[in-house]
């Protein structure tokens, strides 16, 4: 259930709501669990979002992007600087969100694993709904490598039955081939019509994803991967924060700092 403070529950209803948008608004209103929010607009930017980052996930599907291990990573060196690790910095004097459209628009130029695709669409979604000047401002200094991230994007946890369009779910291959350690699991983004999106495997059902995972047993296994109860999301109140100026950038030197 949707509780809004100040707000008639009923008039809800009649939001200006996309067809994604209006998908995840049903389920929370429909949960038995209790939602609160502090007003429609923090409703709308988490649902605006979520819809973002399925659009972004369905844009890095369809972008050439492959999968590689970190040993064999690889970018769009006009952007990024790959690392030791197998990692990208952001080159000094470029623009965040331009370096993020890059591995959309030449996904064929960049190879990289499941966790890094999962940050890669996060900050793509919060480009779209922050737009680029907030982005560039909040943003800088990126580096990509497995679940490194920003400090200003912040991750909550939950539990499976909780879990909506654009949240994140694990499927851990637990007796996976020891040669193969990059299939030890999936991340994947939940995804409209009960499917999900994991990097490598592509847009699939749950059972799609755990057939695909179990043909990288160790040889002879008969023990199943399967979806955990694990479900990572956005702080959605942070980045609205954000977006709104609660923060005060101050510059010092070429950095831009929050105070």
């Amino acid at each position: 259930m949707i509780v809004i403070r100040g707000e008639d529950p009923t008039a809800l209803q009649y939001m200006a709501l996309s067809e994604l948008e209006r998908s995840v608004f049903r389920a929370k209103q429909n949960s038995p669990v209790t939602y609160r929010y502090e007003s429609r607009d923090a409703l709308q930017f988490e649902l605006a979002m979520r819809s973002q980052i399925v659009t972004a996930a369905v844009a890095l599907n369809e972008s050439g992007a492959a999968f590689e291990t970190f040993a064999d990573s690889y970018c769009n060196e006009r952007y990024w600087r790959r690392t030791a690790n197998g990692g990208f910095l952001l080159r000094p004097g470029v623009s965040p969100a331009a370096a993020i459209r890059d591995i959309f628009y030449n996904g064929r130029l960049y190879g990289f694993e499941c966790a890094t695709a999962m940050v890669i669409v996060m900050y793509k979604a919060i480009l779209e709904t922050m737009g680029e000047r907030v982005f560039n401002l909040y943003f800088q200094g990126l580096f990509l490598w497995q679940w490194q991230y920003d400090r200003d994007l912040r991750f909550l946890r939950t539990t499976l039955q909780e879990a909506y369009l654009g949240d994140i779910v694990y499927f851990k291959n637990p007796d996976h081939d020891p040669a193969k350690p990059q299939w030890q699991g999936e991340n994947a983004i939940v995804m409209p019509d009960q499917l999900y999106y994991g990097h490598g495997f592509g847009i699939r059902t749950a059972e799609q994803m755990i057939a695909a995972l179990n043909a990288l047993r160790r040889p002879g296994s008969q023990v199943s991967a399967y979806l955990t109860d694990q479900v990572i999301y956005p702080d959605f109140d942070y980045l609205r924060s954000l977006a709104n100026g609660r923060w005060v950038a101050v510059k010092v030197g070429e950095r831009f700092y929050r105070a």
